[in-house]
């Protein structure tokens, strides 16, 4: 039934992202799944509920990451936990833009998706308050500068992992998945962190020496 049930989630995955929320069907949806419509309607009550468990799906892998990522302080350095993050943001975003997207085609698509999240206590705001408390405990380790500001550091590293994943589904200008180059993960953490490290002069080594 599991093997169901993710292959009509796949397929959904896959109608939504060529066709769009409005004119994903389940028709289309369970032609593709290569189920009838009475299948896709065993394991879903209604399409809304379908789409629902699309989106949330997308977040598991993120979602741990960025769950135990306070309890990796004082261990591996900084700017080394920092690009994971980064790079695992940019590959969350890149997937979950097309399919969030959708939610506002349709109204009540919105209004359901945002009920859910607040069932279950998760929604946009979580991975910033986990990356958020994971810089505040690296600052309380003298890793980083007292005065960092642990949210907003958060908040702009991932809102420019979300522009990363965002403009490659609006243009070719960005180099190709293949070319070494394309991981904009160092350069985004570099900016982010240098301002943010300590002062060797007056507490010790660099933090990319520890």
């Amino acid at each position: 039934m599991a093997g169901t049930r993710d292959a009509i989630l796949g397929a959904a995955e896959r109608v939504i992202r060529e066709h769009g929320a409005a004119r994903a069907t389940t028709r289309l949806i369970a032609k593709e799944a290569g189920y009838s419509e009475a299948t896709l309607y065993k394991h879903f009550s209604d399409k809304h509920e379908l789409f629902l468990s699309v989106l949330t799906r997308q977040t598991p892998e993120f979602g741990r990451l960025m769950d135990r990522l306070e309890q990796r302080a004082g261990g591996a350095p900084v700017r080394e936990v920092l690009e994971e993050v980064a790079r695992t943001a940019i590959g969350f975003y890149t997937r979950a833009v097309p399919l969030g997207t959708s939610l506002f085609s349709e109204a009540r698509l919105l209004q359901d998706y945002r009920a859910r999240l607040s069932e279950w206590g998760v929604g946009p705001h979580v991975p910033v308050d986990g990356l958020a408390a994971y810089i505040a405990a690296e600052r309380d380790r003298g890793r980083l500068r007292p005065g960092t500001d642990a949210r907003a550091a958060a908040a702009l590293l991932l809102g420019a992992c979300f522009q990363q994943a965002f403009f490659s589904h609006l243009t070719d200008a960005l180099r190709a998945a293949d070319d070494p180059a394309a991981d904009p993960a160092p350069a985004l953490v570099a900016t982010l962190l240098d301002p943010l490290l300590p002062d060797p002069a007056g507490q010790g080594r660099p933090l990319q020496d520890r």
